[in-house]
């Protein structure tokens, strides 16, 4: 019920707060994919790749959508499975999340045939949504485990 929660309240965040703000380069953090990390951190990779689908799911159905529905559960749930892993520890495991998603993402938006996705966007847009977020990485991680703590076990 709680990775629910966390997850509810990231992509919340995400459309009404994050998405809206004006920040240099055109880009924004992730707290939605940061928030799966998290959890399939403290769950394994089979938690986490399902998860990861159903977080995905939400951000491929919540408004403003622009891309094919399925885009993002499939990159999330490959992101949940690879963190549910937790190989060489967190800090490794969260950076290397981090920078996989957004060229997944590029690359199945690729694969079925986005015209958002071009070499200028992958050179602009790619990298400054890693290092978005990265910065907020340990915030959003930080929450995620936590959130372990306040389940109620009988």
């Amino acid at each position: 019920m709680i990775p629910a929660l966390v997850l509810v309240a990231a992509l919340l965040l995400q459309v009404t707060i994050v998405n809206r703000m004006a920040l240099p380069a055109n880009g924004a953090p992730d707290l939605v994919l940061l928030a799966v990390i998290g959890i399939a951190l403290l769950r394994g990779p089979v938690a986490g790749a399902v998860i990861g689908f159903c977080a995905g799911l939400l951000v491929d159905l919540v408004p403003p959508t622009a891309h094919v529905l399925g885009q993002y559960a499939f990159v999330f749930a490959l992101v949940g499975y690879v963190a549910g892993w937790g190989v060489r520890g967190v800090v490794p495991t969260v950076i290397l999340c981090v920078l996989a998603a957004p060229v997944l993402a590029a690359a199945v938006g690729g694969l079925i045939g986005d015209p958002r996705v071009t070499m200028t966007s992958l050179a602009t847009v790619v990298p400054v949504t890693a290092a978005y977020t990265l910065v907020v990485a340990p915030v959003v991680i930080w929450v995620s485990l936590r959130a372990r703590s306040l389940e109620y076990t009988p």
